[in-house]
């Protein structure tokens, strides 16, 4: 197995432009906390194991094991379908659990599970935010859920970390997602995401986060009829991503699934030293 790492750009809007970057290697031999700084990435994905059938991985910050990652699963699944196809639909084992991943349309998505929804109280003032409804979403962790008029209101929210962690805490939350229907590319619906009770103030690339602004859609009946797929636009400043969905309505919420590209990056691409790594993708 090869030292170096191939470096992936993932969820990127258009080739090359942003979305996350990561550092994936073949093997995970060695201190890999040190081949991690070493390559420089926000993110590093180390494959342990592979075959049709199941992956595991290991992932990396350039300070400490993260755990699981889905923008780093999506780089190792497209690395590894691409030498040696995989099954249609494959376990991912990482960070201690284990997720289904399936290949829809040439992209890979990941499980986020079934969203629960429900109508929620709360101060927006504080964010300089004013709603006639807000929800509070989740599969695991709930995330409140904020519509604002339209995409230039989602891209001049001004992300303040002491603000969104009060709304947070008043009403029973852990993150926050603001969002608008559509998108500068046609998509479906743009979306913002705050986390700093999660440690982040703002991701680039949220796959939990976005399943929980479906659900939202889906409890609203707001999901498209004639199609189970769409995609949605992440919108933060200087940052963008773009991630394809694919839902299921179900009695008690909507299960969602979250993915999408994954693009190898030129030889001695530049890494931009700044680049965050984000929060929960």
């Amino acid at each position: 197995m090869s030292a170096e790492p191939v470096l992936y750009r993932v969820l990127a809007p258009s080739p090359g432009a942003s979305g996350k970057l990561v550092a994936l290697f073949r093997g995970a031999s060695g201190d890999l906390q040190a081949r991690a700084l070493t390559a420089g990435a926000p993110l590093s994905v180390f494959i342990e194991q592979a075959d049709t059938t199941a992956v595991h991985l290991r992932v990396f910050t350039l300070e400490k094991e993260k755990g699981s990652s889905d923008s780093a699963a999506l780089a190792a699944l497209t690395f590894l379908h691409a030498r040696s196809p995989l099954f249609d639909v494959v376990d991912v084992t990482m960070g201690g659990e284990t997720l289904p991943a399936q290949l829809c349309g040439g992209e890979w998505l990941l499980r986020q599970g079934e969203v629960r929804v429900q109508e929620v109280e709360g101060d927006l003032s504080p964010l300089g935010l004013s709603a006639a409804r807000i929800w509070s979403a989740q599969t695991q962790r709930p995330n409140l859920v904020v519509e604002v008029a339209d995409l230039t209101a989602l891209e001049t929210f001004s992300a303040d970390a002491d603000a969104i962690s009060a709304v947070s805490r008043a009403t029973g939350t852990t993150g926050l997602v603001v969002f608008c229907m559509g998108g500068p590319a046609r998509e479906d619906v743009s979306f913002r995401a705050f986390g700093p009770l999660k440690g982040f103030v703002e991701d680039a690339a949220s796959s939990n986060m976005g399943a929980c602004l479906i659900g939202v859609l889906g409890h609203l009946g707001r999901l498209p009829a004639d199609t189970n797929l769409l995609r949605a636009a992440q919108r933060m400043p200087g940052q963008p991503a773009r991630l394809s969905v694919q839902f299921a309505t179900l009695p008690g919420g909507v299960e969602v699934w979250v993915g999408g590209s994954a693009q190898p990056q030129p030889s001695g691409a530049q890494l931009p030293v700044t680049e965050p790594g984000g929060g929960d993708l």
